[in-house]
Parts: structure tokens; C-alpha cells; sequence
């Protein structure tokens, strides 16, 4: 079996990064000992192609969006993610995605770090087998939030910075109807997405700290006007290099000490 590199840190990319070869496209002076995508054999499959790089003095794992590819499950494709996360010892974990927005307030080109979750998947007990409990009341880290606000608000010009939020988790790749946009709008969501779910619960299964910032792209079904095929390629080819950026400014600024109370709220499970 290929040994896995050690990591102290992960980004997860996404759709708002998907144009870029990264981290190399940014040609950053602390990115250093960039090896090519691995491929690792894991109890659920092959995983995805993952990068490992240095950044300073922290080494970062890196997948291009979330791991998913032709004939491998959304949730499979995390389960072999997370479980080399797992086995390289990953502390920290940022992900980034494109989002549709609810909230009528939010506009295409925003930045939202979102701040709780509503999954409406079907991907549910998605997990690596973990004898845990996995409390949720806090389900991203104040620490990478707090960064990833700071960083975006010094460095983002292509619209605003909201830093809270909440996420709805539906499965893809079809957007949603406008019935279940308004269904979700009434439960309290803001933006909707694909992806939180089930990193969220990987990243407390495997004892690290999870965050995330999401790009608006596009204006949920039935939300102020349809959406359109050429502003959402404008979008992604023309904001991938500051969400990159962003993302990896506000790693730079974390280290794999956690002392923010996310290893806590995983729990030995009492169903023994």
C-alpha cells in the first residue's frame, strides 16, 4: 500500500476553484515541494487524486471538488477522502464551493462563511465506522471562520462578505425546483449547496476542525430572476483566483493546534 503523506492542514476545492490548477496557478512565493496527485487504496474504493504541498512550515493535503468524479458516489467519494485525512493526521480542514442563493439579500458574486447546516440529503450515516457520538451544536470552527471572515474582508472586491449563515444540503447535480426552494426558505435557509453534508460530520468523525467559504453564483429557482448559463461561467472563470487566494491566506494564519473546542463534541458512542 502507497504510504500516505502526513498533513496538518486540508482544502477541500470546489466549483469557485474548479478553473484553477491549484495551488500552482498561483504561483505563491510559501507554496513549496508540491508532489502530483496520489491516488490511495482505501475500505471504500480508490480515493481521489490528492495533492500535498507546503505552505510555510504546514504541510496541506488538497483535492480538487470535494473528491467527486465519474462513477464513484458523492458519499463514497468522501468516505475515501476523509479516511486519508484521517490516516495523514489532518487537524484543519477548509472547504470552498458555489452556492444558489435563497435569502433574497444575497446576491451573485457575495462570499457567505456559513455558520450551521440544514441537510436535506440523501446521504445519510455517511461515516468512516467510528465507535463516536457527534455532537453538532457547533458544526464549523469558530478559529477558520473567524480567518476566513478576516481574509476575505481585506482581500475580496468582487462583492460583499456575510459572515454567518445557513446551509441547505440537497443532492445533485439537478438544481432545485422552486416548490422545494420556497420549502427551503421557510426552514430558515439562506443559501443551498451540495457539498457541507457529509464533510461536516467526516471532519468531527476524524477529530478535525471544519470550515467552509462559498461563493453565490446563482439565485435559486423562483429567487428574484432565473439564473443564467453565461453569468454563472463568468462567475467561476473570473472569481477562481481570489476565492483561491482567500482560502489559502486565511490557512496560512491557522495552525494544527485546536483550541477551539471542535475535538470535544466528538464523543464515545454509549451503544456498545
Amino acid at each position: 500500500m502507497q504510504e500516505i503523506p502526513r498533513a496538518d492542514l486540508a482544502i477541500i476545492g470546489g466549483s469557485s476553484t474548479y478553473s484553477l490548477n491549484f495551488p500552482e496557478d498561483l504561483k505563491d512565493p510559501r507554496v513549496s515541494r508540491i508532489s502530483g496527485g496520489a491516488v490511495f487504496n482505501t475500505p471504500f474504493g480508490d480515493s481521489p487524486a490528492i495533492k500535498f504541498f507546503r505552505l510555510g512550515e504546514s504541510s496541506v493535503a488538497t483535492v480538487k471538488m470535494h473528491g467527486w468524479r465519474p462513477g464513484v458516489g458523492r458519499g463514497v467519494a468522501s468516505q475515501q477522502l476523509f479516511w486519508v485525512f484521517r490516516e495523514a493526521g489532518v487537524k484543519r480542514i477548509v472547504a470552498e464551493g458555489g452556492v444558489g442563493s435563497i435569502n433574497h439579500l444575497l446576491r451573485p458574486r457575495d462570499l457567505m462563511v456559513p455558520s450551521d447546516y440544514i441537510d436535506l440529503s440523501m446521504r445519510k450515516d455517511v461515516g468512516l465506522g467510528g465507535p463516536y457520538l457527534l455532537t453538532m451544536r457547533q458544526p464549523v470552527c469558530p478559529e477558520i471562520t473567524g480567518a476566513l471572515v478576516r481574509t476575505a474582508e481585506g482581500l475580496y472586491d468582487g462583492g460583499r462578505v456575510f459572515d454567518r449563515g445557513i446551509y441547505a444540503v440537497t443532492d445533485g447535480s439537478h438544481f432545485e425546483s422552486r416548490a422545494e426552494v420556497v420549502m427551503l426558505g421557510r426552514s430558515g435557509a439562506d443559501v443551498v449547496g451540495q457539498s457541507m453534508c457529509p464533510e461536516v460530520y467526516l471532519a468531527r468523525e476524524i477529530g478535525a476542525c471544519y470550515g467552509r467559504l462559498d461563493l453565490i453564483v446563482n439565485y435559486a429557482e423562483g429567487v428574484i430572476r432565473d439564473w443564467e448559463h453565461g453569468e454563472l461561467k463568468d462567475i467561476f472563470y473570473g472569481l477562481a483566483g481570489k476565492v483561491a487566494r482567500i482560502v489559502l491566506e486565511a490557512l496560512d494564519g491557522l495552525t494544527p493546534a485546536q483550541g477551539c473546542g471542535c475535538p470535544d463534541l466528538r464523543k464515545e458512542t454509549l451503544l456498545k
